[in-house]
């Protein structure tokens, strides 16, 4: 027996309206679902059974708690975002390990918590910045082991250069050498240690400038 139930949704501004909408698209549900906007809230008509109409209501509140934390920041000042809706706004891959390094050298505050990051960047900016994290490791994902990406791609992001340059510095450094036998480059020392002593040796640079 089908069935039909309305539901608003409160909104605070044209961002967050859009932002639901764009997710609640998303949805493949067997519920019919109708939304009429107004200003500050938007109506939905749900239909189908009782059963089918239950997941649909779960679902679109879900949708929107998520919204509101990657749009609105919490009391401690941070957003929560799903990874999986990072990498997909952002059009590209990248380990959560690298993104959380990445945030932390730009002077973010983060933590991971099950499929979420939790940090002090705005969502436009998360996203602009996972996407150049993207870009970087379609440069030299094909010549470095995923242990160097952990140290370059974070690296290269937080300090704008080009990832080439970071390898070669690490070559330099005497931290990462070119493996023959695998046509890659990887890390002599752990990426730890190495990370510490190319930020150590980024810093120097700044200072004789």
């Amino acid at each position: 027996m089908r069935a039909k139930r309305v539901i608003t949704i409160h909104v605070r501004d044209d961002r967050e309206k859009e932002e639901f909408m764009r997710e609640l698209q998303r949805l493949r549900l067997p519920a019919f679902i109708y939304v009429h906007g107004k200003l500050d809230s938007l109506k939905i008509n749900v239909q189908g059974t009782k059963d089918e109409i239950r997941e649909a209501i779960q679902k679109i509140r879900e949708i929107h708690t998520r919204v509101r934390a990657k749009l609105y920041p919490d009391r401690r000042g941070l957003y929560r975002y799903k990874v999986d809706d990072l990498l997909r706004d952002a059009g590209t891959s990248v380990s959560t390990p690298i993104l959380v390094k990445t945030l932390e050298l730009l002077g973010e505050r983060v933590e991971v918590k099950d499929d979420e990051i939790i940090t002090s960047m705005p969502w436009e900016e998360a996203v602009e910045v996972t996407s150049r994290l993207g870009e970087a490791l379609g440069e030299i994902s094909l010549q470095t082991t995923r242990q160097i990406r952990e140290v370059v791609l974070p690296v290269a992001i937080a300090y704008d250069l080009d990832p080439e340059e970071v390898i070669d510095r690490l070559v330099e450094l005497g931290l990462a050498e070119w493996k023959e036998d695998k046509f890659k480059y990887e890390l002599i020392k752990n990426k730890e240690q190495a990370l510490e002593e190319l930020l150590k040796a980024l810093e120097g640079d700044v200072d004789e400038d």
